[in-house]
């Protein structure tokens, strides 16, 4: 049975589960879950879950073998020694008993890592772990792949890790091993596109939610393609959030594969026509290789346009979808006139216009309230993003070395008293700023923190709205 279901799973379900593939599955499944968890851990609860599941699902099992399996595991858990994963809610859930307490640490999950951190070894590298011992070596590959991409669909995971080991079994009692292997990645390309988007893909959900992504998708859109309008991209950005919340936690197996393939078609089919860039991503008879040739895709360079018209007061404080649609709209015009804000800035922008309304709307005075907030946002936060775009526009269009001495030789001019060991700081502080967030599907992880430490330097938190 999979974690997520492990101390809540009925025994007629998990008498449907085959003992043989469930050690494979359950190891993907664990290591998905608690995806900071080690090696030896995921190892000890993998090899709880299949003894529970040979005992119980065998003939003639007690049909209470598997409720009192599940409790015990439970209480193994709450022990100090509990050789499993370990998670921050862990005490919380062992305050309480009996069903409560395992449908509480059934909910536990690992955040994910803000970067996959598995890297695949050479062929040979491959081979030689595999001759030394096969099982060791397909157990570690499905941890360390599996945690790394926690967040693509497990159905997904189990296709791209079966096809995996399947093609290192094959390759490496080959007479020709490099012929095979080149000949093997080449077939399984388009199952390895679907791990790593739909993994890009499922984070965003996961740290957004649906209306952010939605939001997230529209300015994406709109900075690579500014000739578009709001009409025209709001529908594919919402087809985009709808396939991340059908398909993201779906068990189906082709979900994420089958819709992901319907939106790069209407993607192409609205805008190949309409820039060259997306008519050049579009070509190509692989829709999974077009669709990641336009996750890719830079923005474009900013249009000469007027600045945006902003929301009044009675359109930001008005009722149903009114608000939203309002305030997306405009960050929607901001986005489109600086293409070099990074996604992490923009979704702060989004979090703050609706505190801002929340924070207004239900006073005395809702006008004076988001007027006067709205001169705080142009005196302290505008230049701000104004640098973002800068700095990031800089980072697409140059070398990197190129880009990095010219943003010395900014800073110099920035900060004349500075040292050359404060001038150094600075310089990698924004460097690391740009290489973490300026790039098309940057983690929104690691990016909220670097947005966060940027603005702490441009005002306090007391008076900054993105703070």
């Amino acid at each position: 049975p999979a974690p997520e279901r492990v101390f809540s799973l009925p025994l007629s379900l998990a008498a449907h589960l085959a003992v043989p593939v469930l050690a494979p599955r359950t190891i993907i499944a664990s290591s998905r879950k608690y995806s900071n968890g080690t090696f030896e851990e995921i190892g000890h609860l993998v090899r709880e879950l299949v003894s529970l599941a040979e005992k119980c699902c065998a003939d003639g099992a007690e049909p209470s073998c598997y409720d009192d399996g599940s409790t015990a595991l439970a209480i193994k858990s709450c022990r100090a020694d509990s050789p499993f994963p370990a998670h921050p809610g862990t005490a919380e859930c062992c305050t309480h008993q009996g069903l409560e307490r395992k449908l509480c640490l059934a909910a536990l999950r690992h955040p994910p890592q803000a970067l996959p951190r598995y890297l695949q070894p050479s062929d040979k590298e491959l081979c030689q772990a595999f001759r030394q011992d096969p099982q060791e070596f397909a157990d570690r590959f499905l941890y360390e792949y599996s945690s790394s991409y926690s967040q693509a669909p497990l159905p997904v995971l189990m296709d791209s890790t079966r096809t995996f080991l399947s093609m290192v079994s094959t390759c490496c009692i080959s007479s020709a091993p490099s012929h095979c292997f080149l000949r093997e990645k080449l077939e399984r390309k388009t199952i390895s596109l679907l791990t790593l988007t739909s993994n890009r893909i499922c984070s965003h959900f996961s740290a957004y939610g649906k209306d952010k992504v939605t939001f997230s998708y529209l300015t994406s859109l709109v900075q690579k393609i500014p000739s578009a309008s709001f009409e025209d991209l709001l529908p594919l950005a919402e087809d985009a959030a709808e396939l991340s919340s059908q398909c993201c936690d779906s068990m189906a197996e082709d979900c994420m594969q089958k819709k992901l393939l319907e939106h790069t078609t209407k993607v192409c089919t609205a805008l190949s026509g309409r820039d060259q860039r997306f008519a050049d991503c579009c070509k190509g008879k692989n829709l999974m290789e077009n669709h990641f040739c336009i996750l890719a895709m830079l923005p474009a360079p900013a249009p000469q346009l007027p600045e945006p018209y902003e929301p009044t007061n009675k359109e930001l404080c008005g009722k149903e979808g009114a608000p939203l649609v309002s305030r997306s709209r405009f960050l929607f015009e901001l986005a489109r006139r600086r293409p070099g804000i990074p996604d992490a800035v923009l979704a702060k922008l989004y979090d703050s216009s609706e505190k801002l309304r929340a924070g207004c709307c239900s006073t005395k005075d809702p006008s004076a309230c988001l007027d006067s907030k709205r001169k705080r946002i142009e005196a302290e936060l505008f230049p701000f993003l104004e640098k973002a775009h800068q700095l990031c526009g800089q980072y697409h269009q140059l070398p990197f070395l190129e880009f990095k001495k010219r943003l010395r030789e900014s800073l110099a001019q920035a900060e004349p008293e500075a040292g050359p060991a404060q001038l150094e700081q600075l310089l990698e502080q924004r460097v690391s700023f740009a290489s973490t967030c300026c790039l098309p599907g940057a983690s929104p992880l690691l990016c909220a923190a670097k947005v966060s430490s940027e603005l702490g330097e441009v005002c306090s938190k007391e008076s900054c709205l993105l703070g």
